[in-house]
């Protein structure tokens, strides 16, 4: 089924477009896509404060990426369909309350469940890429994508951070209380300076939601950067829960803001974006993902050696971070690029798949690291970048036969 007659193709550059702008939607993903990353450096507080449970803490995250992957495909295609600003606003409202429901939670249950709704609620951050997208020239697209997703790689990477220093000092639960507060500020300055957004399709919920599966059907070239995407998340995920685990035992006994603090070097990632959004827009993508494969995997090479080394560690963050961002970056210029009228929808498909593959990684990581220790999360990273390199090396083969 066709969707033409009710999708409009639009790639007109709007007159709204500035840094100013940009750098407000790239807040806005920050800030709302942290939430499903405050939880990682909590694990060992929620083992203490639900020792009868302590071998189902990875629930949590687990069910915050399967949420955002729920409300990817339930909530983000509305973007076609209706003006981005008050969706944002109104999922604001949802989170908030959310966020409560977690701070206030008496069991690991009620805490995964409200993560599961922090996850689907979280999906904030979806508007605005494809926002960025639609308002930028299709020159500069690339920077501008870069300059949204530094914003939420920034988020991702400092929700750490900031999670593991309040809750050195003030609780876990004060994490989740202090993002309220940070959202409730930001929706303030949506509504006085974030500009409505023009819908592109006028198909019904059904038919937009039943859409997705004609575009995956329809673009080879999101289905390639769906599966490689995935993939390289998965690794990416693996990683960071069992940080927080490795620093939480011998020979470290370190607390959660020492976790947190990675973020921070991570951070190196999210201030390569705009540079590889660039080089994708001058030199085409497929040379940055390749690249990018080849950094993660390097990146568990040297966890691997590293071994318990602070160092290694580091070193290894750096490289991890901006390998998965510089793919990050190149494949959503690439899919922004298939379907203009039906960004939202195509962005969609891109992160259901990408978050599935987050939570696959974290489980697995988690899994991994209680079966066969450190270095078995590293075997685990280095067996989803291998499934990524496959996929992108048949993709490119399939290119180069036309």
């Amino acid at each position: 089924m066709s969707s033409a007659s009710t999708d409009r193709p639009t790639d007109a550059v709007s007159p709204h477009y500035s840094r100013s702008l940009l750098l407000l939607l790239a807040t806005i993903a920050g800030v709302s896509v942290a939430n499903i990353y405050y939880n990682q450096p909590l694990l060992d507080s929620f083992r203490s404060t639900f020792p009868d449970r302590a071998s189902w803490i990875g629930a949590v995250p687990t069910a915050t990426q399967l949420g955002y992957a729920a409300g990817m495909f339930l909530l983000a295609p509305l973007g076609d369909r209706f003006d981005r600003r008050g969706l944002i606003l109104l999922q604001i409202a949802g989170l908030s309350i959310a966020l409560i429901a977690a701070a206030t939670a008496p069991s690991l249950a009620v805490l995964a469940v409200a993560s599961l709704a922090i996850g689907v609620l979280a999906t904030i951050a979806q508007q605005a890429v494809p926002f960025a997208a639609e308002i930028a020239p299709p020159a500069e697209r690339g920077h501008a994508v870069g300059t949204v997703m530094s914003g939420l790689l920034l988020g991702i990477l400092l929700a750490r951070t900031a999670a593991g220093f309040v809750a050195e000092y003030f609780g876990w639960r004060a994490v989740f209380g202090a993002s309220v507060a940070a959202l409730v500020a930001l929706a303030a300055v949506i509504v006085l300076r974030l500009p409505r957004s023009t819908p592109t399709s006028t198909l019904p919920y059904g038919k937009l939601l039943g859409s997705m599966w004609h575009l995956a059907v329809e673009l080879r070239g999101l289905r390639e950067a769906s599966l490689t995407g995935a993939a390289l998340f998965a690794a990416f995920s693996a990683f960071w829960p069992v940080l927080t685990l490795l620093l939480a035992g011998a020979p470290f006994h370190l607390g959660p803001q020492a976790a947190g603090l990675f973020g921070i070097v991570g951070a190196a990632g999210a201030l390569a974006a705009p540079y590889a959004g660039r080089f994708a827009d001058k030199r085409g993508p497929r040379a940055i993902i390749s690249l990018a494969i080849a950094l993660l995997a390097a990146s568990f090479v040297i966890f691997a050696l590293s071994g318990t080394s602070l160092v290694g560690l580091v070193i290894g963050v750096i490289v991890l971070d901006v390998g998965v961002q510089a793919a990050q970056i190149s494949n959503q210029s690439r899919i922004y690029a298939l379907k203009p009228e039906a960004r939202s929808r195509v962005n969609t498909v891109y992160m259901v798949c990408y978050f599935i593959g987050g939570a696959l990684g974290s489980s697995a990581g988690v899994a991994a690291w209680h079966a066969f220790g450190w270095i078995g999360m590293c075997a685990a990273g280095l067996v989803f970048t291998a499934l990524a390199g496959w996929s992108h090396y048949r993709g490119t083969r399939a290119v180069e036969r036309g």
